[in-house]
């Protein structure tokens, strides 16, 4: 049996209540640079322990099928065995590992994702965009002082985040498929830097962002900031030149002649630029096209620098988690309301899966981090009501896994979405062996408890459930559920004999015991 490696979910930590340091750790698996951030967390700020940044570019290992190649996956593996010793003191829950565009993109991430979690003994996510945009936001709006309405810009390997929000609250997010990786391979592949070349993937990227131009504009800021690698260089450089009114902003006319310095250069392997790091020259030219673009579209006179990015807010995102602040229960509230969620079944399913829990918990070897996806799927498991009744757990599930969720990395939802689909009928068998082979075996007795749990609540009580009697058989597999003396079927006794039928063929199974 593959070992059980669960998802990051920090436990509530009583040294976070009380005051005490806690140390945290985030590595950011860019499509450009991999990033090591670890930090002590107390009194709601981030004291810097170590910091680590190495060029892995994973977006250039992509070939022309999209599959990441072996050099690209060693190359990385290379780096995470460097930053490993760096993590030795850090406990399993204060722990995150993201993967951004290059492996939202590959094919075969998940083959690289085995092996590095492997390496690391510890789980990787990948999260989506709009994911990636509100971590970013979150990680920048902590590293300015200022109030008023922001537009963040952030330029990756393969992507590029764009966020209006205040204060530490994210108004609109997107995350555009443009970064300096993944155009440097588009227009400049040969390395000729060209007036033509450049304009062609400063059309492209303007292209991008031709959707959200207007809505963006329309909702309006005070103060463009950037983030992250491309900006900061592009600070630096103009810096080093004096074409800047003071360290960290970038101009538009600064930016129009440091891009007229680049095309001097006329190929790639010959960019060199006071203030430039050479292992950031090749992919420099990329960026600067899609930071003019951006100039371009949102009619920006200025952008100035802020530390702070995708790293930091993954820490500061997980300080806030299992709390009042969890983003995650704060979305899947909003969810409940969009769809019309019968608030009191889904207490009651989730009361009883809690009961359920902690009766198998220890005997199944599961963990409190893996009871927060049951309550949540408890909470959630009829939203495909609102589509139809029908195969309203499928519908239930798609929502669930293609949905923009704040706070849920991919491999989050698509837990959260398996156990919604599983809530009911069939096992399928088919989804729950197409997850990670590591989360299959808790995947399987959650969605075994959230079963009984809607089944126990199937005749759907008005005042609070009141669950039958349950003992867990510490010796094996199967829970053993005694209900009340009857001396007729019920329609829970009746459900509970189909539910062995169901349990059964997939392999699995449970005692039900009738007292006389």
């Amino acid at each position: 049996m593959p070992k059980d490696i669960s998802l990051p979910i920090a436990a509530p930590n009583a040294e976070f209540e009380s005051g005490e340091p806690q140390r945290l750790a985030a590595i950011d698996l860019g499509s450009n640079s991999f990033h090591l951030l670890v930090a002590n967390y107390q009194n709601e700020r981030l004291q810097v322990v170590a910091r680590l940044g190495e060029k892995v570019q994973l977006a250039a290992g992509l070939d022309e099928n999209g599959y990441l190649s072996e050099a690209a996956m060693q190359r990385a593996l290379d780096c995470l065995g460097r930053f490993a010793p760096f993590l030795t003191d850090i406990e399993g829950p204060n722990l995150r590992v993201v993967g951004t565009n290059a492996l939202r993109d590959a094919y075969n991430s998940q083959t690289f994702i085995e092996r590095a979690e492997a390496q690391l003994g510890h789980a990787i996510e990948i999260i989506a965009g709009r994911e990636e945009a509100r971590l970013i936001y979150l990680g920048a709006a902590h590293a300015l002082a200022e109030s008023g309405r922001r537009l963040i810009v952030d330029i990756g390997g393969g992507s590029t985040e764009f966020i209006i929000g205040e204060a530490f609250e994210p108004k609109a997010l997107e995350s555009l498929r443009m970064g300096c990786v993944t155009f440097t391979g588009r227009f400049f592949a040969d390395g000729e830097l060209t007036e033509k070349r450049m304009r062609r993937a400063e059309l492209a990227a303007l292209s991008e962002l031709a959707n959200i131009q207007r809505p963006y504009q329309r909702l309006g800021w005070d103060d463009p900031v950037g983030s992250s690698g491309t900006i900061k260089a592009a600070a630096s450089v103009l810096h080093a030149y004096g074409d800047t009114p003071q360290e960290g902003v970038i101009t538009r006319s600064g930016l129009k002649k440091l891009r007229e310095r680049l095309l001097k250069c006329k190929h790639l392997e010959k960019v060199e630029l006071d203030g430039l790091k050479p292992d950031r020259a090749r992919v420099f030219p990329a960026g600067i096209a899609i930071l003019s673009a951006i100039f371009e579209a949102f009619d920006l006179h200025q952008m100035r620098f802020a530390d702070g990015a995708l790293r930091e807010g993954v820490l500061y995102d997980m300080a806030g988690r299992n709390s009042a602040e969890d983003t995650r229960s704060k979305t899947l509230d909003m969810l409940k309301r969009v769809y019309d969620v019968d608030t009191r079944q889904a207490e009651n399913v989730a009361e009883t899966a809690k009961h359920l829990f902690a009766v198998a918990k220890q005997p199944w070897g599961l963990t409190a981090e893996q009871g927060h996806y049951l309550s949540w799927a408890s909470h959630v498991h009829e939203i495909g009501l609102a589509i139809s009744h029908s195969q309203f757990h499928r519908h239930g599930a798609y929502l669930l896994e293609h949905s923009d969720l704040a706070g849920f990395s991919r491999p989050e939802q698509r837990l959260l979405a398996f156990l919604v689909r599983a809530h009911r009928r069939k096992f399928p068998l088919k989804e729950w062996q197409a997850l990670p082979a590591s989360q299959q075996p808790s995947a399987a007795k959650l969605a075994r408890l959230l079963r009984l749990a809607v089944l126990i609540n199937h005749s759907r009580p008005e005042g609070a459930p009141i669950p039958p009697q349950i003992a867990a058989d510490s010796n094996g597999d199967a829970l053993t559920i005694t209900l009340p003396p009857s001396d007729e079927p019920t329609l829970l006794s009746t459900d509970l004999e189909q539910e062995q039928t169901f349990m059964a063929n997939a392999g699995f199974s449970f005692n039900l015991h009738t007292p006389s």
